[in-house]
């Protein structure tokens, strides 16, 4: 958690300088959601990501140093300087997206979901999404069919109570998501988003019943982004008071304070742990600076499928 906070926070100070361009979500409030959930996972269950997903990449294994570099939009990056900030992608850790459209990562997990089922293999997909995009056509097609085909799914709603600037409650008549879920007939519930042991243990058990054959499964993240939606959004339209509330509740700071109560942890570690994030962010964004840009001539690579380039 505290790698995926450190790494953001540069990168609103590189976003600030112009040193990384185009558009930015920042995971800052919401890490425990990432960290919890790709720590009940294995190596071979599928992650699918949003437009958020810097905190997913980080947690899934991605090195720093690819993120940072494809931030820069350079050609070491994971998606070769391609993608940027929203379409982080790495198919030998299997994690398949950074998707910017809304919604549009749920019908990917069901496909490589029905796949796994087809070809008898024992691995969860995992899909992350927000709330936003419970309001879209494809979590309903997708969650109708999962529970249909009984496919390994384990969706993930991190529900941070806004759509990009629209109250929950605003454009949901039921704010109960986890209740709704289960009305395609999948196991349900909501979860503590803030406490990255609650996350772990929620996610644990979740797909350990889907990779058993339990059919897809519901996980509603109760968390809270304490930035804006994007480096662009002025946040207007949230009370100050409401931030501050969600801000005593931190993550990092909650997991801190329970760690010291039971002596797992003290502040000469913590101190450590600070200097390590801290270094390895320096030698991303060192990496990063020093990488190459892909050629204007390598354009049109990897556009087919075969991965030639296509010429007129």
């Amino acid at each position: 958690m505290l790698g995926v906070r450190r790494f953001e926070e540069r990168c609103v100070e590189l976003y600030s300088a112009a040193r990384i361009r185009g558009f930015m979500h920042l995971y800052i409030g919401e890490e425990a959601v990432a960290t919890g959930v790709c720590a009940a996972l294995t190596e071979d269950d599928a992650v699918v990501s949003t437009y958020r997903d810097h905190g997913h990449a980080l947690a899934r294994g991605i090195p720093a140093e690819a993120v940072m570099a494809e931030m820069f939009g350079r050609a070491t990056g994971c998606s070769r300087g391609r993608g940027g900030s929203m379409h982080l992608f790495d198919a030998s850790r299997r994690f398949y997206g950074g998707n910017a459209i809304v919604a549009g990562g749920l019908p990917l997990a069901a496909g490589l979901a029905l796949a796994d089922r087809m070809t008898s293999r024992s691995r969860v997909t995992c899909c992350f999404f927000g709330d936003g995009a419970f309001a879209e056509g494809e979590f309903h097609e997708t969650a109708n069919l999962a529970a249909l085909w009984r496919l390994p799914v384990l969706f993930v709603c991190e529900n941070n109570l806004y759509a990009m600037g629209t109250a929950l409650a605003r454009h949901q008549a039921r704010t109960d998501l986890a209740l709704r879920a289960a009305g395609y007939g999948m196991a349900a519930w909501a979860v503590d988003g803030m406490d990255v042991l609650a996350v772990e243990e929620a996610a644990r058990s979740a797909a350990e019943s889907v990779r058993g054959g339990g059919g897809p499964h519901f996980l509603e993240m109760r968390t809270y982004r304490f930035r804006a939606h994007s480096m662009y959004d002025p946040d207007r339209y949230r009370d100050k008071a409401e931030i501050a509330r969600w801000k005593e509740r931190d993550p990092i700071d909650a997991l801190a304070v329970r760690l010291r109560a039971d002596g797992t942890l003290t502040d000469r570690a913590f101190a450590g742990m600070e200097r390590r994030v801290a270094g390895g962010i320096d030698r991303a964004v060192a990496a990063a600076e020093a990488a190459p840009e892909e050629p204007p001539e390598d354009l049109l690579t990897y556009v087919t499928s075969s991965g030639e380039a296509s010429r007129p």
